[in-house]
């Protein structure tokens, strides 16, 4: 028997952080039973259902492998949780092509207190989206930012694919380390587009972090990007810049204007998930994808992303 989405959906909206295990279990089923549930769940916690946009700070972070993003990612959440905000991080691994399931386990990599009730870190699977945001995840970074002050997407590698994740947060950080070649490969990549916040990290190194802090300034003024900013910091104990890469995390949210970034973000997933289930020639079908943004642009906003998929694939009857 399928989980009571609906309920699960209601008892995240009223900021029950138990429901959230059950959840994310029923996000990420294949199930068509459980699909319907998961439906049912997202639009209890949907802004119409809420009558706002979700409260928590939907933040993604993702940078090279090796730039040190889960130890950033622990001083970050020792941070935050001495603020008293709760905190979820949704770790996004490669997927095993025999069990479909997360490979590496990012959990272990992050420290927290395991008996934190405040804190919720879930290892979840890319899916067959190379260097995408599988549909389980961006769903639940949706549905968890109705129970949770700040939710984390932390994802895996970089690359031009990996942009997906600027259309599902809040606010990006990119994450790279002093005298990798990272900037011109980046400029390259069009890596440099996405990032609202740029964090360069062992600022311990000295003249070779600030270089790369510098180089870093310089490639978004030249992309006429003044206003990401660039933070330097340092993981390791004691750590340093942790609190001014909060704060700046925090500046961006609030330049936002977050119902029209997240209404962007409902209508382009949607967008994504009716291509993924329908090719181009659902698109085609439709008018193309002009005439879908403008048949999207027409339903309610505050409708979730499965709602408004539902409108597209009632417009090729």
């Amino acid at each position: 028997m399928s989980p009571d989405g609906a309920a699960l959906g209601i008892r995240l909206r009223e900021r029950d952080l138990s429901a959230a295990p059950g959840a994310l279990n029923l996000l990420e089923s294949r199930t068509a039973a459980d699909r319907g549930q998961a439906a049912a769940l997202l639009a209890q916690v949907s802004p119409a259902a809420l009558g706002h946009e979700a409260p928590g700070h939907v933040i993604g972070v993702t940078g090279p492998p090796g730039a040190g993003k889960s130890t950033l990612l622990s001083a970050l959440l020792s941070h935050w949780r001495s603020a008293g905000r709760t905190v979820a991080m949704l770790a996004v691994d490669p997927s095993s092509r025999r069990s479909g399931g997360s490979l590496l386990g990012d959990r272990a990599r992050i420290d927290f207190d395991h008996a934190d009730r405040g804190v919720m870190i879930r290892s979840t699977a890319a899916g067959e989206r190379l260097g995408g945001l599988a549909w389980a995840t961006r769903a639940a970074a949706q549905a968890l930012a109705a129970a949770f002050d700040v939710v984390v997407i932390e994802t895996v590698g970089v690359g031009q694919a990996e942009t997906e994740v600027a259309d599902v947060a809040d606010t990006v950080a990119v994450v790279v380390q002093p005298g990798g070649g990272d900037v011109l490969q980046f400029l390259k990549s069009g890596i440099m587009e996405i990032p609202d916040v740029l964090v360069v990290t062992k600022s311990d190194l000295g003249q070779i972090a600030m270089r790369t802090r510098r180089d870093l300034s310089a490639a978004l003024r030249s992309l006429g990007s003044r206003e990401t900013e660039v933070v330097g910091v340092c993981s390791i104990a004691p750590p340093s810049g942790i609190a001014e890469l909060a704060a700046a995390l925090d500046a961006h949210r609030g330049r936002l204007d977050l119902p029209a970034r997240r209404l962007a973000s409902r209508r382009a997933g949607a967008l994504t998930d009716f291509v993924v289930e329908h090719g181009e020639r659902g698109v085609r079908a439709l008018g193309g994808r002009i005439a879908a943004e403008r048949l999207l642009a027409e339903q309610d906003p505050g409708l979730e992303v499965p709602a408004l998929v539902g409108v597209l694939e009632r417009g090729l009857g």
